[in-house]
């Protein structure tokens, strides 16, 4: 069984980085997309990043690209968000996300398509 335990929240002042981390236990393959979703109040939850494990491939919110990184570690255990020049819009709870992915390489990131979640990482980003 998956499971996925998310680290690395906190408070930062707008401009600044954060790197959140995701550890991965359970998970037997490579064969697998995982993602980066968060939800703010009142908001619905949104797809930020994804990744698809066995190739590296990454895909990216319209949002966040050119100032979040998603990466993983070389023995898959554990998945990063690199976060830079933070805006108060990011502002929300952080979630990681993994889905079974054997017969096709491309992520989505929408919340539906994936079956395991972590607790979620509070981000507070002020102006």
């Amino acid at each position: 069984q998956v499971q996925l335990v998310e680290s690395g929240g906190g408070s930062v002042q707008a401009g600044g980085s954060l790197r959140l981390s995701c550890a991965v236990s359970g998970m037997l393959s490579s064969w697998y997309c995982m993602g980066w979703f968060r939800q703010a109040p009142g908001k619905e939850r949104e797809g930020v990043a994804a990744i698809y494990r066995r190739l590296g491939t990454t895909y990216y919110a319209d949002s966040v690209k050119g100032r979040f990184t998603i990466s993983q570690d070389d023995a898959w255990n554990t998945l990063y968000l690199q976060m830079n020049s933070l805006k108060p819009e990011d502002t929300a709870m952080y979630y990681c996300a993994a889905v079974p992915k054997p017969y096709s390489s491309t992520c989505q990131m929408t919340e539906y398509t994936y079956h395991t979640w972590g607790q979620g990482t509070q981000v507070t980003v002020s102006s």
